[in-house]
Order: C-alpha cells, then structure tokens, then sequence
C-alpha cells in the first residue's frame, strides 16, 4: 500500500517546534535575561509609562517584565502557545497581573489599530516569515506619534562575514530567516511607516555551548558549525572574535523609531 508523504512543516510550525519545547531555557537564559538593551527597554517604558505595551515576540518574557513594572497592561506576543503559556506563568510567578499573553505571529497581530502606545520587539525579527508584515503590523496597532524600539542581532553587512552569519544561525536554528543589515533596518522601517530617531551599536558574546544546548542543535549540525568556525578566514575569525571552542561575539543593534502620522488624503 502507497502512503501519502508527510507535508514538509510550514515556517510558523518550525518556529513553534524550535521554541516551545525550550520556553523554560529562554525564561532562564542568562543572555536574554539581562543587558543594556533591556535597561534601555525600561527606560523607554519609565519615561513614557504606556496605559497599553506591546512584547512583540516576548520569547521568555523578559522584556514584558520590564515594560509591565511602567505599563497600565502588557500584551505579551509569541507565535508559541507554549512560549506563552510560559511567559503567563512565571509573570503569575512574579506577581505581574498586567500581562496578557497572546498567541500570534508577527504578521497577523490579533488587536485594533492604534490600541498600542509603546512597543518593544527584542531578538525575534530574525524569525519572522515576512519582515515587512509584520512591521507593518507593529505600525497598525500603535498610535500615531507613538515609540516604538526593535533590538535584534544584525548582519556586518559584508558578503564573507555576511555568509558565516547566516550559515552559523541557520545550522544551529532551522527557523531562522535572516539577521539584517542596518541599511536593511532602516529600508523596512521606513516602508512600514516609522521615522527612525536613534540608534545604538552593541557587541554580544555567545558561549557556543549554551547558544546551542538551548536550541537543542543536532550533533550533526554541532559539528557542522564548528568546522565552520575552526575553518573560517582569519578576517572572518577576528571579526567575530571566534574562539577555540566556538564562542563568538555579534554585532546587535538597538533601534528606537516614531510610528509616523498617516499622510493626509
């Protein structure tokens, strides 16, 4: 008897099985968990103090924590159920009853438009089927005028390092679509409708073996990303600072925008 082969997973299934079986390493993760960037997300929120905040892409959490100790309420967004259900238990854990998960991806965000007053994405626009949807979708729900701040791993920009970038994310994350450029960054934002006010540059070191036990790589793929980093070109090498176990260090990038006033008919 013929069976019918299985259908290949759609984009969104990856990302859900890639995250949420690990939604309690990335609520633990030492990395995600603190930084200047996140400093930099509770200032925001401080100085602001939203009566609705937006965790696009809240992973494990910790930027809805920050937002919610200044927020009125906190939607806290994952295509994850998983991830979500996660995030609302350990906010339940941390006595923060202004969070509200919700189960969605980036490009169909299920609330009104102009709803929001402060959004926050960090480290999740490289995961998304379709950068420009779901920016649009960021734009949608905010209020005109409103702030919104994207942080996010970036691309060097330059085709070598360019290339280790993505092979590296893609071996170790099967979800994973691209780390832009800043000019990419600029370009999407501004097809979306926001004005792009500042800036920040960071480095990031990752331990290569947190990076990928918390990602539950194949050895397979283990393997495959260390003779790329054994075997990378010694500009490469030192641009990211590769390690003799494969710890490297990433450029990331902090950008804070206005959601622009729609043009006059």
């Amino acid at each position: 008897m013929n069976q019918t082969p299985s259908r290949p997973p759609s984009h969104d299934q990856k990302v859900d099985s890639q995250f949420g079986a690990q939604a309690q390493a990335y609520i633990d993760s030492a990395v995600h968990a603190g930084g200047d960037d996140l400093d930099a997300v509770e200032a925001l929120a401080a100085d602001r103090q939203p009566a609705h905040a937006v965790d696009l892409g809240t992973g494990g959490g910790h930027v809805a924590w920050r937002l919610a100790r200044h927020a009125r309420r906190v939607s806290a967004i994952d295509l994850s159920p998983a991830m979500v259900a996660a995030v609302e238990s350990a906010a339940a854990q941390r006595g923060l009853g202004n969070i509200t998960g919700v189960v969605a991806p980036a490009e169909r965000i299920p609330l009104d438009d102009g709803s929001t007053d402060l959004l926050a994405c960090r480290f999740s626009t490289h995961h998304w089927r379709d950068v420009d949807a779901g920016l649009r979708e960021a734009r949608r729900i905010l209020q005109p005028g409103a702030t919104a701040i994207f942080i996010d791993v970036v691309s060097p920009g330059y085709a070598p390092f360019d290339t280790h970038l993505q092979a590296l994310e893609l071996l170790r994350d099967p979800s994973h679509v691209r780390n832009y450029t800043p000019a990419e960054w600029a370009s999407a934002l501004a097809r979306a409708g926001f004005r792009l006010r500042a800036t920040q540059t960071r480095r990031l070191r990752m331990d290569y073996a947190s990076w990928v036990d918390r990602m539950r790589t194949p050895e397979v793929h283990r393997a495959a990303i260390l003779s790329l980093q054994q075997h990378a070109a010694a500009e490469t090498a030192r641009y990211f600072a590769i390690e003799a176990n494969g710890s490297f260090t990433l450029d990331t990038l902090q950008l804070e925008v206005t959601a622009c006033r729609a043009r006059s008919a």
